[in-house]
């Protein structure tokens, strides 16, 4: 069990027509700045992905990779390096009970970003160590419903309440005021590791906490198309949206960007980044 007095997540059923997403802002830093997950040894967890299923890549980090991974590691310490924009709250919160329910030490080292669903897999840590350069970011539940008014009205609703299970765990966590709490949510804030430690988002700055570039050529074209996917997203089209302007781009249906290899067409990649470009002119 977790060696600090931390509250389980509140669960909610998923609203009907649910789709999640990562703010614009933040995709855009992380996939601009990919990292490659080290070679850990076999206590550690690397979230080095999207919260949830990923549609670009089929992978994503979910509860499931998160279950599997510690009942490997069984009752051992465990250590959680991140690099996340966040994404699915649902899978974030069932992630943060798991790494509750750890028997031993669960140590969170925040790489590079952890954001949104992220931010809230770090709050399971009985130490959270941050690298320079890296952020935490929170904000309130982010989504998209589609329906009649009968469903935006529940998922109102149910984002009220799923904000107000967000801020029990930050406010556990950091012993900050609730008003502090849902400020700092309110306006979707990055916090830098010296902020973070003064306000009890983290326990300490590591500044020997590295982690490489992503650069080997398996992951160029993947980290391209996420560089466009975080473009269009800043062009204010919703994920649905853009998971089939890039599988239409691609040749193909709305998972073809799901294998995308080494032989992945570039002028196709040129195309799409001048498609993206024409959308925010219009802006």
């Amino acid at each position: 069990m977790s060696l600090r007095q931390l509250p389980q997540g509140k669960t909610f059923s998923r609203p009907k027509n649910f789709q999640w997403d990562a703010p614009s802002d933040v995709l855009a830093q992380w996939s601009d700045k990919p990292l490659a997950a080290e070679a850990d040894d076999p206590n550690t967890i690397s979230i080095y992905d999207v919260i949830g299923e990923d549609w670009m890549t089929g992978g994503g980090f979910t509860a499931k990779r998160a279950a599997a991974a510690l009942r490997s590691i069984g009752s051992n310490a465990v250590t959680v390096k991140i690099n996340s924009p966040g994404g699915d709250m649902f899978e974030g919160i069932a992630i943060y009970n798991l790494l509750l329910d750890h028997p031993a030490k669960v140590t969170v080292e925040v790489m590079g970003i952890a954001a949104s669903a992220a931010s809230i897999i770090a709050m399971a840590g009985d130490e959270i160590k941050m690298g320079l350069g890296s952020f935490i970011m929170v904000h309130n539940a982010w989504g998209m419903v589609i329906g009649n008014r009968h469903d935006l009205a529940d998922a109102s609703t149910i984002f009220q309440k799923f904000d107000g299970a967000l801020a029990d765990i930050y406010e556990a966590r950091t012993g900050l005021k609730r008003s502090e709490i849902v400020a700092l949510m309110d306006a979707e804030t990055f916090i830098a590791p010296t902020e973070a430690v003064d306000k009890g988002f983290a326990d300490s700055v590591d500044s020997g906490m590295k982690a490489k570039a992503a650069i080997s050529s398996d992951k160029t074209q993947i980290n391209a198309v996420r560089r466009l996917d975080a473009a269009l997203a800043q062009a204010g089209i919703p994920r649905s949206e853009r998971r089939s302007l890039i599988g239409e781009l691609k040749g193909g249906t709305q998972d073809a960007t799901a294998n995308v290899t080494q032989d992945a067409d570039i002028s196709l990649l040129v195309e799409i980044q001048q498609f993206t470009k024409s959308l925010q002119k219009d802006q």
